[in-house]
């Protein structure tokens, strides 16, 4: 089993941080307070704590698009990634950056998208053709 990594981050409003990671992205909730969630994040903890005011965060130019320099996300397979997508926008959500294919037909091939959480977390979700890839060299221009 490989390690598993821990992220805490801000949110704004700790009801809405619940129904957006649980009803929505699927994570079950585990240890809570009045100042804090834990979420299972796919075997991940991921633990969103409430604060009185969030700070805007950096974007690097990627693609031609702002990536939001400080984001978290999942590594999922490519038709589990096309299943959180639909299900995304089922929901309303609004993209940072709408779902699409990088480096198609290359080395690395895959798809991921951007969006926020309800306090204005950026996570990312992207998918392999070919999960061997993932820390492959592809091209890396801003």
């Amino acid at each position: 089993m490989r390690p598993r990594f821990h992220l805490a981050f801000p949110v704004n409003d700790l009801e809405a941080a619940r129904r957006f990671y649980q009803d929505v992205l699927g994570c079950t909730p585990g240890r809570t307070s009045e100042r804090w969630i834990d979420f299972d994040f796919r075997g991940h903890q991921i633990t969103a704590h409430l604060v009185d005011r969030h700070v805007s965060e950096p974007t690097n130019p990627v693609d031609g698009k702002q990536v939001p320099v400080r984001h978290f996300g999942l590594i999922l397979p490519w038709d589990e990634w096309e299943d959180l997508v639909e299900r995304l926008r089922a929901a309303g959500t609004r993209f940072l950056i709408e779902p699409g294919i990088r480096f198609q037909g290359a080395v690395g091939e895959q798809a991921t998208c951007f969006l926020t959480d309800p306090s204005g977390n950026a996570l990312e979700f992207k998918a392999f053709r070919d999960d061997s890839a993932v820390f492959e060299t592809a091209r890396a221009e801003g």
